[in-house]
């Protein structure tokens, strides 16, 4: 088996991967994370999940490189990572009583062989109407400043959420795992 290597600084997606109980190690790559005029959301994620583990690939020869990138989408509007408190409680205002999309873009690359495989994940989250007070509460409490739609749905998060559905609840938090399992198989990869 090649040795696995994560694209990824997150720890969110460092935690979902030692899931699977394979050993791995984590790199981050540095690549233009800009969205390109006019690129659809899924375009979007699925380019960069692709950059992000091919810009890896020629300081780690003979690996299986994951990329992962995600974004929010409300009423075909991307919702990017808030980073202030101020923006966060403009995405959960907007978000209450709607329903967010959140889109995750996942690669596998075999930087041995060059083969990439690409998909993209979609998980659909159906938010509860929400208080001012009750999002401003949320915000001081967990404080989700660098996650996509302003919430960490494996944390306090899912208190917001009315309903979800998706058919890989992994892909909320970044990394969808069930895909990625069909894509280790692929290379030859079985998880135990």
């Amino acid at each position: 088996m090649l040795p696995l290597l994560l694209a990824s600084s997150s720890p969110y997606r460092r935690e979902l991967l030692a899931r699977l109980r394979l050993p791995f190690i984590c790199s981050s790559p540095d690549i233009d994370e800009s969205r390109r005029a006019d690129e659809p959301a899924i375009d979007l994620v699925r380019r960069l999940a692709c950059e992000k583990a091919r810009a890896l690939a020629d300081s780690h020869p003979g690996h299986l490189i994951i990329g992962s990138d995600q974004v929010a989408v409300l009423d075909g509007e991307i919702l990017g990572k808030p980073h202030t408190f101020e923006r966060a409680l403009e995405q959960l205002t907007a978000a209450s009583g709607n329903s967010v999309t959140f889109l995750t873009g996942l690669a596998l690359l075999n930087s041995h062989t060059g083969q990439c495989q690409v998909d993209c994940v979609p998980f659909i989250v159906h938010m509860r109407h929400l208080t001012r007070d009750s999002i401003e509460r949320y915000l001081h409490a967990e404080q989700p400043y660098d996650c996509a739609g302003s919430f960490k749905a494996e944390g306090l998060g899912v208190s917001l959420f009315q309903s979800t559905e998706g058919s890989d609840a992994t892909s909320l938090v970044g990394l969808p795992l069930i895909r990625l399992i069909d894509m280790l198989l692929v290379e030859g990869v079985w998880v135990p």
